[in-house]
């Protein structure tokens, strides 16, 4: 590969923002004057795939966006919400079980585009509060063109909710335009019973091929102390590319190490002189851009011999941030390395879960759960790629646990095992998560989401008072000598940074797990 070393030196600090566990820089509120919001709201026809055929519906999407943005900075959609106006023949499945209310959760994908770049958003999870489905009365009024609007008797479901961040990575006009709708309907009776079956699950894409913009956002060059004009062309509209300006870290960093890392890039520069620029890397000091932060995550784990999965959680994480750092503009890369600590009541582990397994099959076994943090703190490794508009990056959490046991019953009938019931040795968890930066998608450690991996459980070790128990635990639960085979996955929430204790993840927030 053919680079210009002393060009390509100039990258990391410009395209090390990116890399989402910066937060020391993109967390903490830029000095820049906080742009003016706008209520953005859109109309789209929609047809919605039911079991009877294909219904229309009118969906009114609206959220509360910034007219204008840096490249690079961090937008978060406010007041989001999706109406969703189903006709009287959307209808006609839930009355025909009885129903008289209906809710819903919503999923809308939104791309966001700038330029000839473009990726797509989820938001997800949005709800919708059960609504009064019509009446046979309701039905008659409205065909005689007295109606609410919606058709003969039709309801509007109002989703609400948080969705996720957007940053745009380039200048120019970006869109946010929503695509394709997921509806969840759950119908309930007159008596708050649900239905059978409860649920209902559509999908639903625009009617026609218009482009509706949810809203237009001018995205500033983030090194420019003026955004441009609205009547700017757009890249790929006729405007030439921006002239290249010298890279400078985030806002966010004092102006102390800003001149620090300056100095540092520019000693690089000249070794690079007598140095094959393959590989460039330069390693930031942590004391530079380490920092604090605290989350919850929680999920499951399943437990494959036992059929069964055990809730894990919410488990408190202090986390420290950018203990490593290593920035190779060369290779286009960026390591990070962190840190975090379990702490449950003072203690390094997480709260303890019940749990109900199938033991060999047939037999009902109830357990108290505990997973106990052993030896250093657990390691968070992200590999950052920056040569893509995306940043596409893959974070690797290792914590060594051990597990013990207590309180359990087999058959309703309680099995004594004794105060130190547990695994003979710690096992490694590894759980894996992939997401990119631009617009932040996927896990990312900043703003959370799914972690994913196996872990093997090693035999067990002082269990039962008065006769062993070991074997029965182990063959029942542990995988020695198996394939991993203990599925685990878990849901972390956005990190509250100790630098930005006033910011809208502060104090952390308790997650949803995912099964």
């Amino acid at each position: 590969m053919t680079v210009d070393a002393r060009a390509a030196a100039r990258r990391p600090l410009h395209l090390a923002v990116g890399g989402a566990l910066v937060v020391a820089t993109a967390l903490i509120p830029s000095a820049e004057s906080v742009a003016a919001d706008q209520t953005s709201e859109v109309t789209i026809p929609y047809t919605c795939q039911f079991p009877s055929g294909a219904e229309k519906a009118d969906v009114t999407i609206k959220a509360v966006l910034p007219v204008s943005a840096g490249a690079g900075e961090v937008i978060r959609p406010a007041d989001v919400s999706v109406e969703v106006g189903l006709e009287r023949s959307a209808l006609v499945r839930f009355t025909a079980l009885e129903a008289t209310t209906l809710s819903a959760v919503a999923e809308l994908t939104v791309r966001n585009s700038v330029g000839e770049h473009a990726a797509d958003a989820s938001w997800q999870q949005l709800e919708a509060p059960a609504v009064d489905l019509p009446a046979e009365d309701e039905e008659q009024v409205d065909s005689q063109g007295e109606g609410d609007g919606q058709g003969a008797g039709g309801v509007v479901l109002t989703a609400t909710g948080d969705v996720p961040t957007v940053a745009f990575g380039s200048p120019g006009r970006a869109t946010v335009t929503p695509a394709g709708l997921g509806l969840t309907l759950a119908s309930f009776t007159q008596g708050g019973t649900p239905t059978s079956p409860p649920e209902l699950a559509v999908t639903c894409e625009p009617a026609d091929d218009e482009e509706r913009p949810l809203a237009r956002i001018t995205v500033r060059d983030s090194t420019s102390p003026t955004a441009p004009s609205p009547s700017d062309p757009a890249p790929g509209e006729g405007a030439s590319e921006p002239p290249a300006k010298p890279a400078r870290p985030a806002p966010g960093l004092g102006p102390d190490a800003h001149r620090k890392i300056d100095d540092l890039t520019e000693a690089r520069l000249g070794a690079l002189d007598d140095e094959d620029p393959g590989s460039c890397p330069i390693e930031i000091p942590p004391e530079w851009v380490m920092t604090t932060a605290e989350t919850y995550a929680a999920g499951y784990a399943n437990a494959v011999k036992l059929d069964g999965a055990a809730a894990l959680g919410p488990a408190f994480m202090k986390v420290v941030l950018n203990k490593r750092y290593i920035n190779d503009s060369c290779a286009s890369t960026v390591d990070v390395t962190s840190e975090v600590e379990f702490e449950y009541e003072g203690k390094r582990q997480l709260p303890p879960t019940k749990a109900t397994f199938l033991s060999y099959g047939f037999m009902p076994t109830t357990a108290t759960m505990v997973l106990e943090q052993v030896g250093p703190p657990a390691v968070v490794q992200t590999h950052t790629v920056t040569n893509t508009p995306t940043y596409p990056e893959e974070s690797t959490v290792t914590a060594q646990l051990s597990m013990r046991l207590y309180d359990v019953k087999v058959n309703g009938v309680p099995l004594e095992v004794g105060p130190d019931c547990r695994t003979e040795r710690p096992f490694e968890q590894v759980l894996k998560g992939y997401g990119q930066s631009y617009p932040p998608a996927g896990y990312l450690v900043a703003y959370g989401g799914n972690l994913t991996g196996y872990a093997h459980i090693p035999p067990f070790q002082g269990c039962g008072v008065g006769e062993d128990l070991d074997p029965l635990f182990t063959s029942a639960i542990s995988s020695v000598g198996k394939k991993a085979d203990n599925y685990t996955k878990m849901t972390q929430a956005p990190l509250c940074v100790a630098t930005n204790p006033e910011g809208p993840d502060c104090p952390p927030k308790v997650p949803k797990p995912e099964r």
